[in-house]
């Protein structure tokens, strides 16, 4: 029998808070020795990008802006995702340790102003991910409409714990997979589609 969409929707819908409730279990110190973990590792494996997004760590997901100071010392730009509508791809603004940074919608902090930029690689937060290279975000689709919109279209780079880690998503048509997964076990570049 066939699983129909509005089951696969409420099964990721229970999903999504058990992946939030399994990183909150994490101590702030086990947290801190993972983030830093998967920093390593995408220091270690990754291309310099030109420009690269990464997102405001929220619901204890990794934190992955200790990456940032290090590829900017090799004139990497950084970028952080702003909302620009509510079904619409996302937009990039360039990031420093000094620019000012309000609250968006969902209470991320992102740039107050500035021009937009495409970033060449993407680190996406995954609520949850499978080995297949599919990630669950919160529910919203915007990084896959983001992935889907750009062109050309930059690296995406999944960030993750192994807590996260599930044996399928159950990903589905507007689903994008992701280029490289990062977790603290390491950095995993997915075969080609």
């Amino acid at each position: 029998m066939q699983e129909s969409n509005e089951d696969n929707t409420a099964w990721r819908r229970v999903l999504r808070r058990e992946m939030v409730a399994r990183r909150a279990a994490l101590s702030d110190a086990e947290h801190d020795v993972r983030s830093a973990r998967i920093v390593a590792h995408l220091q270690a494996a990754l291309p310099l990008p030109r420009i690269v997004a990464f997102c405001w760590p929220i619901k204890h997901e990794p934190d992955v802006r200790a990456v940032i100071p290090g590829w900017a010392a090799h004139g990497v730009l950084a970028a952080l995702p702003v909302v620009v509508g509510e079904d619409a791809p996302l937009a990039f603004r360039l990031w420093t340790p000094d620019t000012p940074l309000v609250a968006d919608r969902y209470g991320i902090p992102t740039p107050a102003g500035g021009e937009f930029v495409q970033p060449d690689m993407l680190l996406l937060p995954l609520n949850g991910f499978d080995g297949d290279g599919f990630r669950l975000g919160y529910g919203g689709g915007y990084f896959d409409r983001t992935l889907a919109a750009l062109s050309p279209r930059p690296l995406a780079v999944g960030v993750g714990f192994e807590t996260n880690r599930l044996p399928t998503i159950r990903p589905e048509p507007h689903d994008q997979r992701l280029d490289w997964l990062v977790t603290e076990a390491g950095a995993f570049r997915l075969p080609a589609a």
